[in-house]
């Protein structure tokens, strides 16, 4: 009787296990997080897609903490927040503090901005590997978008880090590549760029196999974006021709809009993201407030100030005190830029002043000044002089954009930002992660 029992219990038990592993649903792939294997081996379309899906998407993530970094180091404006205190004093160096290698205004970011590269090295593999029916043309332009993402993510990471450089090479996770110094770092982020645009101009009318969000779906077009990316990395790197000769083949038009360009989307609609830079007017506890000097040092009558309109009441936190709002987007679903024709116009003044060609570097300044309500500039016609009066109008019209701190360490003017309080500390460069 014993011994039937323990076979009962014994095919009971199999069955089960037969029933479990024919039912047993599969994980599906998180299009944000693939694994290397399954996408890369030979992707469908619809994986494909997903991917590109996922890498516009992830673009978007941990922004509000890289556009805090280098806001309030820029002494652009004040992030108060009553749940964490580090917004007021480490990236603002209150007496002792320091910026920690191992919280979330560093970690954050970086690891976002690495899981995007992550997933451009994916879709590179997999456009190499799929059987899909796409043609030659649409993989070379497919892996050139890969490449100008990658190199635009790796530059957002190369902006806080500054002197302690980026890896590049990371497409083997068990063999990393090596830590790059700036210099290095800005090179390969160049050269990542010149490799896709002259595939993208290569097949200039071919359609990419995807469909993009942020971006047009043809190689041609998107190959603008790519040159606008490639003039904003020449002038950190000092190459004054390569700025101009980037911004020729760029959407950069001196005469047109300001306001073209391409921008991070967002929406109310389920699953997606809202815009995360978004307050309502006089918020308290979790806010962002203007630094007073914006207001007090603009010119009389510029348009621009509207970007910080006046609270109903002041509002404090840790000795820090503001009357205006950080009110660049109006609601939570507006479009944050990635790069728009005013930086391009802007970027086209600084090239120029560098080669000491004054008079079209003034025609670029009045283009924003007179945008801005303001008159022709009127000061003196030196190249020091054009390059103060540059910065001062990126100031104003990139506000919140994530310029003013690398504009001025560019510069080697960091000693010119406001010290808030007694022993604050202005920083120059993000510590490395600490599992870096």
């Amino acid at each position: 009787m014993k011994y039937f029992s323990r076979n009962i219990v014994s095919v009971l038990i199999l069955a089960l296990l037969l029933i479990y592993s024919s039912c047993k649903v599969e994980p599906i792939l998180d299009p944000n997080n693939p694994g290397l294997g399954p996408i890369s081996a030979n992707p469908t379309l619809g994986e494909i897609q997903n991917l590109v899906t996922g890498i516009e998407s992830g673009m978007r993530d941990n922004m509000n903490f890289y556009f805090d970094d280098v806001g309030v180091i820029g002494r652009e404006y004040y992030r108060f927040s009553t749940s964490d205190p580090r917004f007021t004093s480490d990236l603002l160096g209150k007496e002792t503090a320091v910026l920690d290698n191992n919280t979330f205004y560093i970690t954050n970011p970086f690891a976002a901005r690495y899981r995007v590269v992550k997933n451009t090295n994916i879709l590179i593999d997999g456009l190499s590997n799929t059987s899909a029916n796409i043609s030659d043309k649409q993989r070379i332009v497919g892996k050139a978008y890969a490449n100008t993402i990658k190199a635009h993510e790796l530059l957002m990471v190369l902006n806080l880090e500054y002197d302690n450089g980026v890896r590049v090479d990371v497409a083997n996770p068990d063999a990393l590549g090596p830590f790059l110094d700036r210099t290095q770092s800005l090179d390969a982020i160049s050269s990542l760029l010149n490799a896709a645009y002259a595939d993208l101009t290569a097949n200039s009318g071919t359609a990419f196999p995807f469909t993009t969000t942020f971006f047009s779906d043809t190689a041609g077009q998107f190959a603008k974006f790519n040159r606008a990316l490639a003039a904003r990395v020449a002038v950190y790197k000092t190459d004054w021709s390569g700025a101009i000769a980037a911004l020729g083949n760029s959407f950069f038009d001196i005469n047109g809009s300001l306001a073209t360009g391409v921008f991070y989307t967002y929406s109310a609609a389920g699953g997606d993201q809202l815009n995360p830079m978004y307050f309502p007017q006089n918020s308290n506890g979790e806010t962002r407030v203007a630094q007073p000097l914006f207001i007090t040092q603009a010119e009389a009558g510029d348009t621009r100030l509207s970007k910080v309109p006046m609270r109903t009441a002041s509002t404090t936190q840790d000795g820090l005190t503001s009357n205006y709002d950080f009110f660049v987007y109006k609601t939570n679903v507006d479009p944050i830029p990635i790069i728009r024709n005013e930086e391009l116009v802007l970027i086209y003044a600084e090239a120029k002043a560098q080669l000491n060609d004054l008079p079209n570097a003034i025609l670029a300044i009045n283009k924003i000044r007179t945008a801005a309500g303001l008159p022709v500039y009127s000061g003196p016609v030196t190249q020091a002089a054009i390059i103060a009066e540059m910065l001062k109008q990126r100031r104003y019209s990139l506000y919140g954009e994530g310029h003013r701190w690398i504009d001025l360490r560019r510069y080697n003017l960091l000693n010119t930002l406001p010290i808030d309080r007694p022993n604050d500390n202005v920083w120059t460069q993000f510590p490395r992660p600490a599992n870096e």
